[in-house]
């Protein structure tokens, strides 16, 4: 389910056709949500390598013991559920932060299949140490499942076109080639004898991939489908009424550049409208110099029709409360990680099991809340700055520690 990380969440209404072939809007059309404020919990003092490229190098301390943490029971029994979720990914997959092994999961893992009701706060305690990876200084933002206007057959008002994955894309692991290049790919096409960049956004809506690419659905709103993009997955609401659900199936490989920010540089915003709603009424307001802005994100999101919730990079599905997205360079995808931050709702512990095109760093975070109006109101106006905890399993720490330089960074105390 890889989006972008959004400060704030899309208000997202139907295109403006005729009253008989009005698509009905975008649920959700609330006001953000203001929640308490907190105090977060201080990061563990700690010498850091500003623009490391992975956990070890980023340095990893020794943070506070879990049971002296203010830890909610029923959110920590989400966040367990959704650890169970994670298990046979976190027994086999390989970890590109190098800081566990797939062994290192299995008692954890093993005694999470019988935690009674009430004894997930005890569980968390019993089986997992925290650490502290580079500063610990956490942002956090949100997301949710939004529901826009769509159509799985063409009509009137319904003109906007659905990808999905094209036939000519082309994934390329570049560590087959060099062990330099280990984890890096990239994504293009075959051009000739010669592998090229994949169309961007601008050549895509302009008629690229011809008959290259089956068409799932037609959405009602270029804007509203734009912002389904940028969130991953996402609801259709047809005109009968029913639902169908769709979610990232890949990208065209570009880099993705937020509107968002581009437009706080150029001035288009007054005071007070930088925020999700702000941008879409800019849009809407301005459709020449709109099309035109949205374009300079040149990365495109092609989808895949689902029947279940929306799944997040694990192959398995997110859950409302409890799902994260983080960078796997830093966390492992599958583990617990515990945020404290300055908003009461981020709180808690998180299950990183999705990723994110802008979530990169140590402690950039991605908080998922579900789909509804309080899950669009909640992620909406999340913004919260605080420090991250990772949860490792207990004796993780020493062994990185015992590794040393041969770890490629010792593990400080």
């Amino acid at each position: 389910m890889l989006r972008w990380g959004v400060v704030a969440a899309a208000l997202l209404l139907g295109a403006c056709v005729s009253p008989a072939e009005q698509p009905r809007p975008s649920a959700g059309a609330g006001p953000v949500r203001r929640p308490p404020a907190a105090a977060p919990l201080a990061p563990t003092p700690a010498t850091t390598t500003p623009g490391a490229p992975g956990a070890r190098d980023a340095g990893v301390v020794a943070g506070p013991a879990i049971y002296t943490l203010p830890i909610d029971e029923a959110q920590a029994a989400r966040a367990l559920a959704a650890f169970r979720l994670s298990c046979p990914s976190l027994r086999t997959r390989s970890d590109a932060s190098g800081l566990t092994r797939a062994t290192d999961w299995a008692a954890a893992c093993d005694a999470a299949a019988t935690v009674q009701r009430g004894e997930a706060r005890s569980f968390f305690a019993q089986y997992f140490e925290t650490v502290q990876v580079g500063d610990g200084k956490a942002f956090a933002t949100g997301y949710y499942e939004p529901e826009i206007a769509g159509s799985r057959d063409r009509r009137r008002g319904y003109e906007v076109p659905i990808f999905g994955r094209p036939a000519d894309l082309v994934d390329v692991d570049l560590g087959q080639f060099s062990d330099t290049l280990k984890g890096k790919k990239i994504r293009g096409r075959v051009d000739g004898a010669n592998f090229v960049p994949y169309y961007d956004r601008a050549a895509i809506e302009d008629g690229a991939l011809g008959n290259r690419a089956p068409v799932l659905a037609w959405a009602a709103d270029p804007i509203a489908l734009f912002f389904l993009q940028i969130q991953g997955s996402g609801r259709l609401r047809q005109p009968d009424g029913s639902t169908l659900r769709i979610g990232y199936a890949t990208q065209n490989g570009r880099d993705y550049t937020g509107i968002g920010a581009l437009m706080r540089q150029r001035g288009l915003l007054a005071p007070g409208q930088a925020t999700m709603q702000g941008i879409v009424a800019w849009l809407r307001a301005h459709p020449a110099e709109g099309r035109a802005l949205m374009r300079e994100n040149k990365s495109f999101v092609f989808f895949r029709l689902l029947d279940t919730p929306p799944i997040g990079a694990l192959g398995y599905p997110v859950t409302g409360g409890a799902s994260v997205a983080a960078d796997p360079k830093f966390i492992p995808l599958g583990a617990p990680v515990l945020l404290s931050m300055d908003r009461a709702d981020a709180n808690g512990i998180w299950i990183a099991q999705d990723t994110g095109g802008a979530i990169k760093g140590a402690n950039r975070f991605d908080t998922y809340w579900g789909g509804g109006a309080q899950a669009e109101a909640t992620a909406g106006g999340m913004s919260a700055h605080g420090t991250a905890f990772l949860l490792l399993p207990v004796g993780t720490l020493a062994r990185l520690a015992a590794e040393g330089p041969g770890g490629k960074a010792s593990v400080k105390r």
